[in-house]
């Protein structure tokens, strides 16, 4: 893994806002309509390569495919794995997303209805195997065949952790709930190995792992403190044999646009994060609900050799981030850190889902070009 030994090095969480070309034969599949196969492979290869492009001319070092061929950010492991099935005619609540929608039911009913009316049930009945291994395999391809014409620093794929993979789960079928989510690590390790062995940094994404803290702590602390605990000590077995440098770990609070009081305070689950074997820990920091919490890493020590990616830029606004303040964030963090240990980050990525957008294409090109102009401008203070 690429530090930052002579600059501050740019990347970004990992979903970007898929090309109307593309989505073309995204919303055709959603919809059960007939589509031309070999032509959508075609445009996600080209889809691929141009996005690819982009991120290098705005002066992101450390790329990916922006998850182009994947549903989402993680119900895409559900197609992947066995073991589970929807069930429409079982509604469960969303937890995830907090206490938020009674503190601001007015708002979801408004903005967020389904949210409010809960979810079909991922129900677990029966063994969990990763069983297709094709598009993962087509997914690496076609970033290695992007990267081929572009000069950066380094390359990352996406993948879910255990903790938030099948959010909307149920277990029927393992006897207690560490085996279950034992066999989700599993069933996962063979898709890490597939990254790492493909010379590709691997990034692994957990937003439930924090979105779950505001339910859980209203049972208590401690339930919500054994529920993560479980999680990251399956998400390491999952990892083992991976080295520590070839990992990154990303942890938000959701892309979605809502009031955000029900995020888990970083305080209280910094310890976690640092449990997990990466050499990098990515996290949420330039939006107004959590960019104070810098001042944690004045009593948290990062451990040595390990690198943190602070989202400096946030999809959280349509505004672009000045990028002088883009510096301002960057340097507040390499100065309690090392300017070594910080690369450059976005707080999340800027679609959730396919048919996803949290902010127009232009604005989110023009946040990656910002952030690239604040590091470069930070680099020059870092290295007067």
């Amino acid at each position: 893994m690429k530090r930052s030994d002579k600059r501050i090095l740019t990347t970004h969480v990992g979903s970007l806002i898929r090309p109307p070309d593309l989505l073309q034969y995204v919303t055709a599949a959603q919809k059960g309509e007939s589509f031309d196969r070999a032509a959508y492979e075609q445009c996600l290869r080209d889809s691929v390569a141009e996005a690819v492009r982009q991120q290098a001319q705005a002066g992101v070092d450390i790329v990916n495919d922006g998850e182009f061929g994947k549903s989402s950010w993680a119900a895409y492991v559900l197609d992947r794995i066995t073991g589970f099935e929807l069930r429409k005619d079982r509604i469960i609540p969303l937890n995830w997303l907090g206490r938020d929608r009674e503190r601001f039911r007015d708002f979801f009913e408004q903005e967020m209805p389904n949210s409010l009316r809960g979810a079909a049930a991922e129900v677990c009945v029966g063994p969990i195997k990763m069983r297709d291994t094709q598009d993962l395999s087509r997914d690496l391809a076609n970033l290695k065949a992007g990267l081929q014409s572009v000069r950066v620093e380094e390359a990352f794929f996406t993948t879910v952790a255990p903790a938030s993979t099948a959010y909307n789960g149920i277990n029927e079928f393992y006897p207690t709930e560490e085996e279950y989510v034992y066999a989700i690590a599993d069933a996962l390790r063979e898709e890490y190995q597939t990254v790492y062995q493909s010379g590709l940094l691997l990034q692994v994404d957990d937003a439930v792992l924090a979105n779950m803290y505001d339910h859980l702590v209203s049972i208590s602390p401690e339930h919500y403190r054994r529920w993560a605990q479980l999680r990251v000590e399956a998400l390491n077995h999952a990892l083992k044999g991976i080295p520590e440098d070839r990992v990154r770990y990303h942890t938000c609070f959701g892309s979605w646009h809502v009031p955000h009081m029900a995020d888990a305070p970083l305080s209280e689950m910094i310890d976690l994060i640092l449990q997990v074997n990466a050499g990098a820990y990515s996290f949420e920091a330039a939006n107004p609900r959590h960019e104070h919490e810098w001042t944690i890493w004045e009593t948290t020590k990062l451990p040595e050799g390990k690198s943190i990616i602070p989202g400096v830029v946030t999809h959280h606004t349509t505004i672009v981030e000045h990028p002088d303040l883009v510096a301002q964030r960057i340097v507040r963090f390499a100065r309690l850190v090392g300017r070594e240990n910080v690369i450059a980050g976005t707080d999340c990525g800027f679609a959730q889902g396919q048919g996803i957008q949290r902010v127009h294409p232009s604005v989110m090109w023009a946040k990656l070009e910002s952030l690239a102009e604040g590091a470069r401008i930070a680099s020059r203070q870092l290295w007067a």
